[in-house]
């Protein structure tokens, strides 16, 4: 009988090294889910960041040259049909940008979402034990 007292020891132990082994790989999986969320948001919103610069340089070009237009007007006749074509198309450029990132911000989905729906599994899948 004193014989498996020690095996009972060894057995607990062994039972404690495999449930950390187990909650180490656990931690370390939702810190690499984690790690990739981040990692997805910070790509979002540099790409954000720089359709608003674009629109908003080409918004300002535009306007830039319609203010030039406005100026040019009392002048010969041709000179206009260029400027007029150049800010119509920085204009349009600027609101396609414009459009485009605000589409984006808001098809975005929420933050850190695949690492909740592995915790809502996870907890799932301890509920159900």
């Amino acid at each position: 009988m004193s014989e498996n007292i020690p095996n009972q020891g060894n057995g607990l132990m062994d039972s404690l090294a495999a449930l950390a082994t187990t909650f180490v790989a656990i931690i370390h999986t939702r810190l690499e889910l984690l790690s990739t969320d981040i990692e997805e948001e910070r790509e979002h919103v540099l790409s954000l960041v720089k359709l608003s610069l674009i629109a908003l340089f080409c918004l300002m070009l535009g306007m830039l040259l319609i203010a030039v237009l406005l100026i040019v007007a009392l002048w010969d006749t041709y000179r206009l049909a260029a400027i007029g074509s150049l800010a119509s198309f920085f204009i349009i450029a600027g609101m396609i940008a414009w459009y485009l990132a605000k589409r984006k911000a808001k098809a975005k989905p929420r933050l850190f979402l695949s690492s909740l729906l592995e915790l809502r599994k996870d907890r799932e899948k301890i509920d159900s034990r």
